[in-house]
């Protein structure tokens, strides 16, 4: 099991701070590490904790959020009220992997979460990328779905990499690719057809059986 992503929440209004605090802890990929209000703190958690990712607002009583995401080198999701569209250009630039408009409902954070997650996993190791995993990570943190231009034959190519030699559920290789896990079930489900690879039920103690997938040798 990998380690959650480490979050570091900065907004000057601790109730908010705590509510999206709130939202991330219902999310098993990621862990809060710290909830600061101003920039100073800021700068110093981020020395001591190394976050992986920073939700920031904009306008803060020390300085500017935006600017803030650009010199720390952390991915960050903006999240504030300003709705105008020189602010969210510079957000833009600014190289932040989402931009939330306050107020937001409770599951816009945490798609983009589960959004995110797809994507680190995609991007992860120093593997050589082909122009169809920049396409496809692109395409997951914009919360677009698969890029028109990916093949059938090159997503079978990632869910049987992803494989591997063991085995594991839909869901897990849904992680692995960064895909959902309706894709790579049906993906996985195609592949069983050709026999490509082999399927087992293992069941739990309470609930549906689990499918189990594993590439044929």
């Amino acid at each position: 099991m990998t380690d959650p992503l480490r979050v570091l929440i900065l907004d000057d209004d601790f109730r908010v701070g705590q509510l999206h605090q709130g939202i991330v802890d219902e999310h098993p990929g990621f862990t809060v590490t710290d909830t600061v209000r101003s920039l100073a703190e800021a700068r110093d958690s981020i020395r001591s904790s190394r976050p992986d990712l920073l939700l920031a607002d904009v306008f803060l009583p020390d300085g500017d959020g935006i600017a803030f995401v650009r010199e720390s080198g952390v991915d960050a999701i903006l999240i504030s009220a300003a709705d105008d569209a020189p602010t969210v250009r510079r957000a833009l630039r600014s190289g932040t992997v989402g931009y939330l408009r306050k107020p937001f409902e409770r599951r816009a954070l945490s798609g983009l979460l589960d959004r995110y997650v797809r994507y680190r996993n995609l991007l992860a190791g120093d593997r050589a990328l082909r122009q169809e995993d920049v396409d496809r990570a692109l395409a997951i943190l914009h919360g677009a779905g698969e890029p028109v231009s990916l093949s059938r034959s090159a997503t079978e190519q990632l869910v049987l990499a992803a494989l591997g030699d063991g085995e594991a559920s839909a869901a897990e290789v849904g992680e692995r690719v960064g895909i959902s896990r309706a894709t790579a079930q049906r993906h996985l489900a195609a592949l069983a057809a050709r026999t490509v690879v082999k399927v087992r039920l293992r069941y739990g103690a309470t609930g549906r059986p689990e499918h189990r997938y594993a590439a044929r040798t």
